[in-house]
């Protein structure tokens, strides 16, 4: 069978010829939701616990309202529900005055149906959004989250009651979500490397290197603005002390926190004022020769190519190979 290449990746899938970002996965899901009554009946009903039919219901995709902004997605059938939803990609939940704004739409505010909700939609965990969104109702709305994992499993059980069509979709949204739920570029080979050594958090006795070696475990904050952090996961990540790499790791799984204790019961049991990705990584990958710092600075970060790190005789040497591979690519 011929391959369609758009990008530089193969499509395996239709969703992915709409895209990635927060305004193709909301489309992707209002279609999929659309065209699947059995999963829009289990997203609805997973939402408002309500028992609705989906040949009543209408979707409107990127609603402008004037002073109110642009909704992602609002979904009501006139007669029982209505919902406003807002999708961020990654670990993100909207603002308070995003909340605000949209709680005073006229369409919902206007509408006399019983049930209405404003849902955030994205990758955090429903744990993570019970303790950060700005609030869990708002002039009288409750406010609630819906994260893409959730979705994921609604659109697997109905794929289960599913007609034949219906399933083929569904398995497509269900390759689509799996995709954007690590956030990380799965076929990239580029590796964060990063400097740890004995020092230690503050009020923590565990050392920097522990925490890698003793736990399969590093935290940071997640990144933005000017502190150098990446703003989504590596796929891979290296450590670098005593003067020389010493392992390079899969990024298996992550969460987002703000307290540290809830990871490691060493750390202080203290809410920190930035999110903080927590990696579980995986099995050590060990060059065959000493590959020496080299040309850097004792607390900088780089990012090389994995092939560089395993075959070059410093990390700062690997780095300009990179540099200079991604430039000619």
């Amino acid at each position: 069978m011929s391959e369609l290449i758009a990008h530089g990746d193969v499509v395996t899938n239709v969703f992915q010829l709409i895209g990635f970002w927060e305004n193709d996965i909301t489309k992707s899901i209002a279609w999929a939701m659309c065209k699947c009554p059995v999963f829009m009946k289990r997203v609805i009903a997973d939402i408002l616990q309500i028992d609705i039919e989906p040949n009543k219901v209408h979707i409107g995709y990127q609603e402008f309202e004037e002073d109110k902004g642009i909704t992602d997605l609002e979904i009501t059938d006139g007669e029982q529900f209505y919902i406003i939803i807002e999708a961020k990609r990654g670990w993100i939940l909207p603002s308070a005055e995003q909340l605000t704004l949209y709680s005073e739409r006229k369409g919902i505010t206007q509408s006399r149906v019983k049930h209405k909700a404003i849902i955030s939609m994205s990758e955090c965990s429903t744990e993570y959004a019970d303790s950060y969104l700005p609030f869990h109702e708002v002039n009288g709305i409750p406010v609630t989250h819906l994260s893409w994992k959730r979705i994921y499993i609604l659109a697997n059980e109905s794929r289960a009651v599913s007609g034949f069509a219906q399933k083929d979709l569904l398995k497509e949204l269900m390759e689509y979500l799996g995709g954007i739920m690590t956030m990380q570029e799965k076929a990239s080979n580029w590796v964060y490397v990063v400097s740890v050594g004995t020092g230690h958090p503050d009020n923590c006795d565990l050392t920097w290197i522990d925490f890698v070696e003793k736990y399969r475990r590093y935290f940071h904050p997640v990144g933005g603005g000017r502190s150098g952090w990446p703003k989504t996961p590596p796929n891979y990540i290296a450590f670098r002390f005593y003067g020389q790499l010493q392992s390079i790791h899969h990024i298996d799984d992550y969460v987002v926190t703000r307290n540290l204790h809830d990871m490691f019961e060493e750390m202080p049991d203290k809410e920190s004022e930035v999110d903080h990705f927590v990696y579980k990584l995986g099995p050590a990958i060990k060059p065959d020769h000493v590959v020496k710092t080299g040309n850097l600075y004792p607390t900088l970060r780089v990012w090389a190519m994995i092939d560089t790190l395993l075959t070059a005789k410093t990390i700062s040497e690997a780095r300009d190979i990179s540099k200079e591979r991604s430039m000619v690519d």
